[in-house]
């Protein structure tokens, strides 16, 4: 059997990545999520691998350092771009309560399912029911541009905080088991939230008057290496990690807020004005190739076997029902008006697939198939591509209503068009 040399892996890691980008632009062009676009590119380089009898190496392990990784960029990358102003409090609270809502229920439904496919206890349940109960904010946050700005921003904030709220779920679920009673772990929830909320304030506030001292220009690799440290090591101590990094993408791009008064003599804001600038372009372009890279490895690790399985399909199509289900009666009840292309929009994907491997081994359900996890994704996004598409030809629509017919014409006393000469033909 043939192995990978250096050479050739150099070569495709390069292609990879100038088809990734080529992935992009067909996105933006015609609202197809590029998550299924590179899941099928890893689908077709492990065809071709085992057609030449190439010996493919294990990804998994690569897979779920990726993952992680993946994770910090893309929710610094979003953090970056929310702005905490008081008109935006009310989309804020929506957004956090939709999260919450959904990803409750959706798990304890779905949890219950697990208990019949899998024949486990409730917690194993949960385990498996909350990533697949999870909105993917690395599908979403690059797919939402074709919005009207008060939708992106909900969908921004939406998926951010289902990230954060189900891995604090997650990982509280594993810590439940070792304790006794509610009480205990009601506790324990409340103690681990008020101390990563120290924490990540500390750190982040430490980070930007720090960072802003440095003058060499090699820094903003620095501080994303110091921002996975900090991850790496709150999750070992079981903090709510992830919001480590929220608070500290919010307080660098709301510097306003967070320094206020007397507290502004702190903040030298020319010199942070030029780090914010460069430091999100340096997340935005890594987040890009983590996510193009794990996206790629995940379709390349896939057994297509377990797609002939009846019951995985029947199990997905079970899961899709109660996640669109429980959508559609949220929106529908609470949120009511203007919701479609919302409810399609909850694809599943980084973060599922990233918690299912981070299930202990003392906890994994041997009969949990794959394919599940995969068809989900493949479903999930598929949804929302068709969403976007119908949503942006509504929008294109609406605007060939709105402009003027040749028929009409401009008083003669006027000035000159803005939006210039009409056209003809």
């Amino acid at each position: 059997m043939e192995h990978f040399n250096s050479n050739g892996l150099v070569i495709i890691g390069s292609l990879i990545i100038i088809i990734s980008y080529l992935f992009n632009l067909l996105a933006s062009r015609y609202s197809i999520p590029s998550v299924l676009l590179l899941i099928l590119l890893g689908l077709t380089l492990k065809l071709v691998v085992s057609a030449t009898g190439i010996q493919a190496p294990d990804l998994t392990s690569i897979l779920e350092v990726l993952g992680t990784i993946g994770l910090i960029m893309i929710v610094l990358e979003a953090s970056l771009d929310l702005e905490l102003e008081k008109e935006k409090r009310k989309v804020i609270s929506r957004a956090f309560f939709t999260s919450l809502v959904t990803l409750v229920f959706s798990s304890l439904i779905i949890a219950l399912v697990m208990l019949i496919y899998l024949k486990v206890n409730m917690t194993t349940a949960l385990l498996y029911a909350v990533p697949l109960s999870i909105m993917s904010s690395a599908i979403i946050i690059p797919s939402v541009s074709a919005l009207k700005e008060d939708k992106r921003e909900f969908m921004i904030y939406e998926s951010t905080f289902s990230d954060i709220l189900g891995i604090m779920f997650f990982y509280f679920l594993i810590s439940s088991m070792e304790t006794d009673t509610i009480g205990e772990m009601s506790l324990d929830v409340l103690l681990n939230l008020s101390l990563t909320v120290l924490v990540s304030l500390a750190a982040s506030y430490f980070l930007i008057f720090l960072f802003q001292k440095i003058r060499t220009e090699l820094k903003l690799f620095l501080l994303i290496a110091v921002l996975i440290l900090l991850f790496a090591i709150s999750k070992m101590f079981h903090l709510s990690s992830l919001l480590i990094i929220l608070v500290f993408g919010l307080i660098l791009s709301n510097r306003h807020i967070f320094f206020p008064g007397k507290m502004s003599r702190w903040l030298n804001e020319k010199q942070m004005s030029t780090i914010f600038k460069n430091f999100k372009m340096i997340t935005l372009e890594s987040s890009f190739v983590v996510r193009t890279f794990f996206f790629v490895i995940f379709g390349f690790t896939i057994v297509l076997t377990s797609l002939l399985d009846l019951k995985v399909w029947l199990v997905s199509i079970l899961i899709l029902g109660i996640l669109y289900g429980i959508r559609f009666a949220w929106f529908r009840l609470v949120i009511r008006k203007d919701i479609y292309p919302d409810i399609w929009m909850a694809p599943r994907g980084l973060i599922t697939i990233l918690l299912y491997y981070s299930i202990p081994e003392k906890l994994a359900a041997e009969g949990f198939n794959r394919g599940i996890l995969l068809l989900v994704i493949l479903a999930s996004s598929i949804a929302m591509a068709v969403s976007l598409i119908k949503y942006k030809r509504g929008g294109t629509e609406e605007l060939a209503v709105e402009e003027p017919g040749p028929s009409e014409t401009v008083p003669a006393d006027s000035g000159p068009s803005e939006t210039g000469p009409a056209e003809t033909g």
